[in-house]
């Protein structure tokens, strides 16, 4: 089986590091012509002009910060208005919730992982959503997390709007199957990213171990005995994206080297 995503348009959220940025490169790199978005314009411009182009395709961005949905909204309007043509593939991805206890999280925590994730993927999902339905072909993949299926120990706002989300993208799944768009979810396990490193730290800081000692902890959970890298998961993004994936719709797929104690 041979992947070609050549002649195909893909928007990636979260793209200018870690799993997002994997995850454009792999897209990139199967020929589809990629649109970053993300935050910071100065990273956006470096990772697109680095962007494999393979068909010679020409990358660019939108600049649009999660933590505010109308920022986004408007951004993206102003984008399509230039672009009618939409997109084949959205990625929906974006840096997740501060680690913690959920009896310590304040409420306001909560409205706003709902809002940078939910909120935002939904708006995401009604402006490119039209133009899928109209070619009657499409691609929605939410990168979220292995705690929708098995809860993770102090990720407790995470959990929470994780579970919501993989809840809204069965619901979606459900109405858009009939249109010819999939929606599907893939969910990292342990992966080496800026955000692996940091709730290691935070770890280090709330319990005083030795961040060796708490990584060998996280191993022991991992059949594979390893770390993901995020390149694997992008690669299962690529896999779903593709037309080979054309009757997988509404799951969940756990990149996680066999960590997840669920099927």
């Amino acid at each position: 089986m041979q992947l070609d995503l050549t002649s195909q348009r893909a928007l990636v959220g979260g793209s200018t590091q870690g799993i997002g940025r994997a995850v454009a490169e792999e897209l990139a790199r199967l020929g589809a012509t990629i649109t970053l978005l993300a935050r910071d314009e100065t990273r956006l411009r470096q990772v697109a002009a680095a962007l494999p182009t393979p068909q010679g395709q020409h990358h660019d961005f939108i600049v649009a910060d999660f933590s505010s949905p109308e920022q986004l909204a408007e951004r993206l309007h102003e984008y399509l208005a230039g672009h009618p043509e939409g997109f084949d593939i959205l990625v929906n991805n974006t840096g997740g919730p501060a680690g913690g206890p959920i009896l310590a999280a304040p409420a306001e925590a909560f409205r706003a992982a709902f809002e940078q994730h939910l909120v935002c993927n939904h708006l995401l999902v009604q402006a490119v959503a039209p133009a899928m339905q109209a070619r009657r072909h499409g691609r929605i993949i939410n990168i979220i997390s292995t705690s929708v299926k098995v809860p993770l120990a102090n990720l407790g706002v995470s959990n929470t709007i994780r579970g919501a989300v993989a809840s809204w993208a069965k619901t979606l799944a459900n109405e858009l199957g009939g249109s010819g768009i999939t929606v599907n979810n893939v969910l990292p396990g342990a992966t080496i990213t800026q955000r692996h490193t940091s709730l290691i730290q935070k770890k280090v800081e709330q319990t005083g171990q030795p961040a060796e000692e708490i990584e060998a902890a996280m191993l022991r959970q991992i059949p594979a005995g390893r770390f993901g890298q995020a390149e694997e998961v992008a690669q299962a993004v690529a896999f779903l994206a593709s037309a080979a994936a054309g009757y997988i719709n509404g799951t969940s797929v756990p990149v996680d080297g066999g960590r997840t104690g669920s099927l």
